[in-house]
């Protein structure tokens, strides 16, 4: 196929396009030429991560080359007159969206057992992919400026303008009606740079608790994250919720089993070192609020993510 290429002013036919290979290439004074997602970077003026984005959405062009792209092509998943409340639940239904989309990220969470798309819609599991910077306006922008500095201020942009959660499945921590109370981060690539933190939360106090409706009868087990809380969940075992780490139980926990009408709780925290020890501190203190505890003992080293994926079956 052959017409006029549109990124110089053409007199005769000298854009190629092989269907077969889905190639395009300008014989003209261009000579450059690639892939599909090459073009709409040459005519979009934007970057490849942006370009992958306008494909997958299906956005047609209009016609006009443009150098840099001064305004976003796609429609912003953020309200731009969205409250705090708003403005947070809508980048976790992006990022929900975004994980259904995402190979990579659904592998990564499979290989950990964690393939139930039950749980992901139930718990609004989600993946960053650095896409959602592309979809709002610049800052150089009155609007873009506005709701980038409400997404700082939440914590959900950083002040480099970065995702705070980049690169990571993105649990939201939510209420008994539904409320985000907090996220949580666990990178899905464990080949990070040096320093680089595996598990991120928002900035600010821990609030709330995962899967508050575990915490509602006679017996509560308590993960160490939400990992290893998941890993029962998608197996069967609902009574489940998770600590904010190893030294992560908080009084929400503690006024959350209280309301539940806890008696019981297996600490279920990893077999090791910290998880005796933090185990072996945490037991008092629920025993003095009336608690029954029981460590709920793996082999060495282990945690039950681990020790799930090396059973069979699992439940």
């Amino acid at each position: 196929l052959t017409g006029l290429c549109q990124f110089h002013n053409d007199k005769e036919p000298s854009f190629v396009i092989t269907p077969s290979k889905n190639l395009w290439h300008c014989l003209g004074a261009c000579q450059t030429g690639g892939t599909v997602i090459d073009f709409v970077m040459k005519a979009e003026g934007v970057s490849f991560r942006h370009a992958v984005e306008i494909l997958r959405h299906g956005v047609k062009r209009g016609g006009q080359v443009r150098k840099v792209a001064r305004i976003r092509i796609l429609p912003s998943p953020v309200d731009l007159d969205a409250d705090d409340e708003t403005a947070l639940s809508q980048v976790i239904e992006y990022y929900h969206e975004t994980l259904k989309i995402s190979g990579l990220a659904l592998e990564s969470l499979a290989k950990r057992g964690i393939k139930n798309e039950e749980a992901i819609d139930r718990f609004r599991i989600g993946y960053s992919n650095r896409t959602l910077g592309l979809r709002m306006p610049e800052k150089n922008r009155q609007a873009g400026l506005k709701i980038r500095e409400r997404l700082e201020r939440l914590g959900l942009l950083r002040e480099s303008g970065h995702e705070h959660f980049s690169g990571s499945a993105v649990f939201p921590i939510l209420d008994l009606g539904g409320k985000i109370l907090g996220v949580y981060g666990r990178k899905i690539n464990d080949h990070l740079r040096p320093g680089t933190p595996h598990h991120l939360y928002l900035p600010g106090p821990r609030k709330g608790i995962w899967n508050p409706e575990g915490a509602q009868g006679e017996e509560v087990i308590l993960c160490e994250a939400i990992i290893d809380a998941l890993t029962f969940w998608v197996n069967g075992i609902r009574n489940v919720t998770a600590s904010y780490g190893v030294n992560g139980f908080t009084d929400d926990h503690l006024a959350a089993f209280k309301a539940g009408g806890v008696k019981r709780v297996y600490i279920a925290y990893d077999r090791d070192d910290a998880g005796d020890k933090a185990a072996a501190t945490l037991a008092p203190r629920l025993i003095a609020e009336g608690f029954e505890c029981v460590r709920v003992l793996f082999p060495l080293n282990m945690d039950a993510n681990e020790f799930a994926l090396a059973s069979d079956p699992p439940d």
